[in-house]
C-alpha cells in the first residue's frame, strides 16, 4: 500500500513538539537521512540546539558496539534518561530509535532494556511495545515472513547463513527474527511470544490494520516488522505515530532505513561536488581509514588500490596487541601516514588477518585497541588535517572522528550514493578539521567498486 505524503504525515503526526532521538551504535546508521545534527559526545546543551527547530531529528553516535555488554547499557540508561528529562521539562514529546546494524549484530537486550529502564524512570511507564524493523533496503536487507535476508553477491541469502552471523563478537544462528528476538535474550522470550506485522498486514490492512495489531500490545512485547522497501515501512511509521499521539509508547530498534520514515524526511539525491563543498575547495591529499574486516570491504579495498595511486600505509594488528611491541609500531605507521600525505592520497588500513581472543569480550577488547591505534596514528596531523577524510567500519568511523579529529558535532550533508556513505561536515571540531568532508563508509555496504568511487568523487570534490 502506497500513501500519498506518508512521511510528512508521520512528521505531522506528533506535532510541533514531537522530536525524534536516534541512539546509533556506531557512526553509520545515518546512511538514509540528510540535513540532521550527529553528536559524539552526548551533551544536554548540545541536545537543545540539535532540538530548536519543530519536529527536528538528531543522532547521538555511541560506539556502543565495540562496548562490553554492561557498559554500553549503562551508556544508553544515562542518554535516555538525560533525553527524556529534558524533552519532558521542555515541554517536547520524545520518540527513540535504538538504531544498530541492518545484519543484526549489537547488544540488542541490553539497550533496549536500558531504554525501556530510563523511560519508566522519567516517564512512569515502560514502552508498550518494541519494533524491530532491521530492513535497510539500499543495501538489500529485508524482512518478509518474519524472516530477514541479506543481498550477498547479487542474491538473497537468509542472514543467518551469512559471514555476519558469524562475527566473533555477536554471531548467531537464527534468520527468522522471532527465533532471532529469542536467542539473543538468553531464553527471557519465546518467539511465539513476539508479535509480527506481516507483509500481508501492511500492503492489504494498511494503517488500520498495523494500528490494529499495535494498538493491544502492553509490557515491551516484541514486534517484528517487515519490509521490502520504504512504502512498507510508512505505513508501519504512520500507524504508530497515530497511536503515540492517542498515547501509546513504542520504541524503536531499527537498521538505517525506517529512521528517515519516522523523521519525515524525503529521499535526497546523491551529493554532487559542489555540495560536498560549496564554497573554497581544500588544498592537499585525502585519507582512506580502513578498520573494517568483512569479505566486502577487503574487495573493496582491493579495488580501490587498483584504481587510484593511493599510497598504502599497514597497521599490523599482531603488533599492535604484542606486549610493549605496539607503541614503536604505531609511531612508526604515523610518521609514514604524515609523510605521505604531504604528496599523495594515502590508505592507511589494519592488516586483513583477523586476529581473535577467543570470545566476544576479548575480540571486542581487540578491536578497540586497533581501533584506536589506528587514530593514534593520525596524531602527527593536527594542524596540517587532509582535504578529505573516508572512514571505513563503524566502530573505525567513530574512533577516527573523535580521536583522530576531535569532531564533537557534525550535520549529515547527505550521501555519496543513494541511501548508502554519508558525508559529515564537522562543526565542532579541531580547528583544521572544521568543514572537512568526513566520509562514514560503513563496512558491510556497497559493491566491490564503491569505495573506488567514493575516493573518485572525494577527489573530484576536494
Amino acid at each position: 500500500m502506497v500513501i500519498a505524503g506518508a512521511r510528512a504525515q508521520v512528521g505531522a503526526s506528533g506535532g510541533p513538539d514531537r522530536r525524534l532521538l536516534v541512539i546509533d551504535d556506531d557512526a553509520t546508521g545515518s546512511q538514509a537521512v540528510h540535513d540532521v545534527s550527529v553528536l559524539f559526545d552526548f551533551d544536554v546543551d548540545q541536545l537543545a540546539e540539535a532540538f530548536r527547530g519543530p519536529g527536528s531529528c538528531a543522532f547521538v553516535l555511541t560506539n556502543s558496539r565495540s562496548l562490553d555488554p554492561r557498559t554500553a547499557a549503562q551508556m544508553n540508561t544515562d542518554i535516555g534518561t538525560a533525553a527524556l528529562e529534558y524533552c519532558r521539562t521542555a515541554g517536547l514529546h520524545l520518540a527513540v530509535v535504538s538504531r544498530s546494524d541492518s545484519t543484526l549484530r549489537g547488544h540488542l537486550f541490553g539497550e533496549v532494556e536500558a531504554l525501556n529502564n530510563a523511560h519508566r524512570a522519567v516517564m512512569g511507564r515502560e514502552y508498550d511495545a518494541v519494533l524491530l524493523a532491521p530492513g535497510y533496503f539500499e543495501a538489500g536487507r529485508v524482512t518478509v515472513g518474519g524472516r530477514h535476508w541479506a543481498r550477498v553477491s547479487g542474491e538473497f541469502v537468509p542472514v543467518g547463513q551469512t559471514e555476519f552471523a558469524r562475527d566473533s563478537s555477536f554471531g548467531y544462528t537464527a534468520s527468522d527474527l522471532r527465533e532471532f528476538v529469542a536467542e539473543k535474550s538468553g531464553g527471557r522470550v519465546r518467539a511465539t511470544d513476539v508479535v509480527s506485522i506481516g507483509i500481508e498486514d501492511i500492503r492489504v490492512g494498511g494503517p488500520q490494520r498495523v494500528s490494529e495489531l499495535l494498538a493491544r500490545l502492553r509490557g515491551l512485547q516484541f514486534v517484528v516488522v517487515d519490509g521490502l522497501e520504504y512504502a512498507d515501512y510508512e505505513v508501519v511509521a504512520l500507524a504508530a505515530a497515530r497511536l503515540e499521539a492517542a498515547g501509546k509508547s513504542f520504541l524503536y530498534r531499527t537498521a538505517p532505513s525506517f529512521v528517515p520514515v519516522l523523521a519525515g524526511l524525503a529521499q535526497n539525491e546523491p551529493l554532487s561536488a559542489t555540495e560536498i563543498w560549496p564554497g573554497e575547495r581544500r588544498p592537499g591529499y585525502g585519507l582512506v581509514i580502513v578498520g573494517s574486516h568483512t569479505k566486502l570491504t577487503n574487495q573493496q579495498v582491493a579495488q580501490a588500490a587498483a584504481d587510484h595511486a593511493l599510497v598504502e600505509v599497514e597497521l599490523d594488528v599482531a603488533k599492535v596487541v604484542a606486549p610493549g611491541a605496539g607503541s614503536a609500531h604505531v609511531q612508526a605507521v604515523a610518521d609514514r601516514v604524515a609523510s605521505a600525505l604531504a604528496t599523495s592520497n594515502v590508505l592507511l588500513m589494519s592488516s586483513r588477518s583477523v586476529v581473535s581472543g577467543g570470545g566476544q569480550d576479548d575480540d571486542l577488547a581487540i578491536a578497540r585497541q586497533v581501533s584506536l591505534a589506528l587514530t593514534d596514528a593520525l596524531s602527527p596531523l593536527r594542524g596540517h588535517e587532509p582535504a578529505w577524510v573516508i572512514a571505513k567500519g563503524g566502530i573505525t568511523s567513530h574512533d577516527v572522528a573523535v580521536r583522530g579529529f576531535g569532531i564533537r558535532r557534525a550535520v549529515v550533508i547527505g550521501q555519496l550514493a543513494r541511501g548508502i556513505i554519508s558525508v559529515f561536515r564537522p562543526v565542532t571540531a579541531h580547528a583544521g578539521a572544521v568543514g572537512m568532508p568526513y566520509v562514514v563508509f560503513a563496512g558491510n555496504v556497497g559493491t566491490e567498486e564503491s569505495l573506488s568511487q567514493a575516493v573518485k568523487q572525494l577527489e573530484a570534490a576536494a
